[in-house]
């Protein structure tokens, strides 16, 4: 009887072992992939803000962040135009939200990258994701993975000379925005189908932003019309670009997971930084690109 119960089992399974070539074949290409996607968005973020910090001569950071966030809700919904009218509470709730964190993390980011290299705030951005990453490990692998890139985090937070006061706090603000960006855009492409959710966010969150911008720095803005451009420029390559791929990886790995494969900003963001922006890199920071680039390779070997 418990082999004719067994034989079925394997009938029903295609003759395979759930636990070998069901189950964990399905979910490595997966992990792969949102590797890839992820890695993706860490290159187009810091890229946009490379372009961003190179305005700063002529704008301010809020305005910056406000055409981001603007131009790349402006774009999203023209495309996707999703219908609020049968949107249900719980939706509206989750993007209201994910719009709330994206209003708080482009004004906190942008006025971080105003004062500090672009890995270091790229670093202290991820101090928040990270911690996350920790407090959702389930075993040794998973606790060793999230400790190795936050080593190699803090190695890279820690330069030769004193940080200025007002960028470690924005550093702070942006961490503690992006560790709920990842539990809320992890919820909203649960909640909608296709791209509404983060259409609604990001125009949520341009309501919320832009009118700051404008009143801040619209005067700038006006001064030198070809801003504009580059606002444009750096929301595609800052939101539209990233917020998508996010979303897209969101959906094939959890977000202990996602967490510790942004741990790969830093290192990207210093190497950009040095490239477009001529910011140093020293040993330290080559030594913790190395941490955190083997925490992320890690994270895809013991994903769930």
């Amino acid at each position: 009887m418990r082999d004719t119960a067994r034989g079925q089992r394997r009938e029903r399974d295609g003759g395979r072992s759930p636990g070998r070539d069901g189950d964990g074949a399905a979910r490595a290409p997966g992990a792969r992939l949102a590797a890839g996607l992820v890695l993706a968005q860490v290159l187009s973020l810091q890229l946009g803000s490379a372009l961003a910090k190179g305005t700063y001569g002529q704008v301010g950071p809020t305005a910056l962040a406000g055409m981001r966030l603007g131009f790349a809700a402006l774009v999203l919904w023209t495309v996707v135009r999703p219908r609020l009218a049968r949107l249900t509470a719980a939706q509206w709730r989750a993007a209201a939200g994910l719009g709330v964190v994206f209003a708080g993390m482009n004004t906190a980011y942008f006025q971080a990258i105003r004062h500090l290299p672009l890995g270091v705030a790229a670093t202290l951005e991820l101090l928040g994701p990270l911690a996350l990453a920790l407090a959702l490990s389930r075993g040794a692998a998973h606790l060793l993975s999230g400790l190795l890139a936050l080593a190699g985090v803090l190695l890279l937070a820690v330069p030769g000379g004193a940080l200025p006061g007002a960028g470690i706090a924005a550093g702070v603000a942006a961490a503690l925005c992006r560790a709920g960006y990842v539990v809320l855009n992890q919820r909203v492409g649960r909640l909608f189908p296709g791209w509404d959710g983060l259409t609604v966010a990001l125009g949520i969150g341009a309501c919320l932003l832009v009118p700051v911008a404008a009143a801040t720095d619209g005067r700038s803005v006006a001064a030198h019309p070809a801003l504009l451009g580059t606002g444009f420029l750096v929301a595609l390559l800052s939101s539209l670009l990233p917020y998508s791929l996010d979303l897209l990886a969101l959906r094939r790995i959890g977000a202990r997971t996602f967490g510790v494969l942004l741990a790969l900003g830093p290192a990207v963001g210093a190497a950009v930084g040095f490239a477009a922006l001529g910011e140093r890199l020293g040993p330290r920071e080559c030594a913790a690109m190395a941490l955190v680039v083997a925490a992320g390779a890690w994270s895809v070997r013991t994903a769930e």
